[in-house]
């Protein structure tokens, strides 16, 4: 396969029990990881109550448990592909040179935001009065 040095195929991969630059990027490789397994949990969780009802009790525990499985041991592969992995190390790399602004402006600008959501409501709710008093003027009455 063509690319990056490093980079394997994704399916052999998957049988693999190496690491693939184990200490960097570690926080968003974990929190990728914990993100897939959550969203995988809530499928397998949807599936036994939903589509397996009809199914008997261990079965309905049973499907779930080994496809969510499944879905940790992909999620804690992929985290550990060449080419995935070496984007989560970027990401948190260029997270690290963020220049995150101070709590008094997170405030600042929260308030802002705020009040010219008010500004705004209030504004189409007279506007909205109008166009609702110059429909009853002219006779338009709603269906």
């Amino acid at each position: 396969m063509s690319g990056k040095s490093g980079s394997k195929a994704l399916l052999p991969e998957l049988f693999s029990v190496s690491l693939y630059k184990a200490n960097q990027g570690r926080m968003v490789r974990q929190f990728t990881f914990f993100g897939i397994a959550v969203v995988a949990a809530f499928g397998c969780i949807t599936l036994g109550s939903g589509p397996l009802m009809t199914w008997g009790q261990s079965l309905r525990v049973a499907i779930p448990l080994v496809l969510w499985g499944l879905a940790a041991w992909v999620a804690f592969r992929a985290i550990h592909y060449a080419r995935f992995a070496d984007f989560l190390i970027a990401v948190e790399a260029e997270l690290l040179r963020v220049t995150w602004p101070a709590r008094q402006e997170v405030i600042q600008a929260t308030i802002v935001v705020v009040v010219t959501m008010f500004c705004l409501g209030a504004f189409l709710f007279l506007v909205d009065l109008v166009w609702r008093a110059l429909f009853q003027a002219i006779g338009f009455n709603e269906m």
